[in-house]
């Protein structure tokens, strides 16, 4: 039973975001309830997009603290399947501190890296701030600078 719901997990999924990007029925709350159920669907059984997705809409369209904080961590877990939208998020959420997660240097230094080296270009934007000017526990870095601006470069 759990293979099958591994299985489905990336179709409902998708059908969740596309019922979601629809414009049919745009403001119905019975839509919104069923895509909603349909994203944790399969953000439990283990879809990234859907991690990445359905807590970037808790974290930043929720309700309340309690599906903020759900919502963030959503995108932890799909930032460690590897999503960079949730990665480059993670690491402005481990910047600035949030709730149950404390301010890090480290982790937003690592999601920023990870993030970056998928081509995120606000990432990448970041870091070369970082190398340049210092910041995030780095001291001004002008090879670290030169590195990611190659990648930006190439993006």
């Amino acid at each position: 039973m759990r293979l099958l719901m591994k299985i489905l997990a990336p179709v409902v999924g998708w059908l969740a975001f596309r019922m979601f990007r629809s414009p049919v029925f745009k403001r119905s709350e019975v839509k919104h309830r069923m895509v909603m159920k349909w994203f944790r669907f399969a953000a439990d059984n283990g879809s990234t997009r859907a991690l990445s997705v359905y807590g970037h809409l808790l974290h930043f369209r929720g309700e309340g603290a309690d599906n903020r904080i759900q919502g963030a961590i959503y995108l932890e877990r799909a930032a460690q399947q590897g999503d960079q939208k949730a990665a480059y998020q993670m690491a402005k959420l481990y910047e600035a501190g949030y709730q149950n997660f404390p301010q890090s240097d480290a982790k937003a230094l690592k999601y920023y890296q990870q993030a970056a080296k998928s081509a995120h270009l606000l990432a990448l934007k970041r870091l070369l701030e970082i190398y340049r000017e210092g910041g995030l526990g780095q001291a001004a870095s002008p090879e670290q600078a030169a590195y990611w601006q190659a990648i930006a470069d190439h993006k």
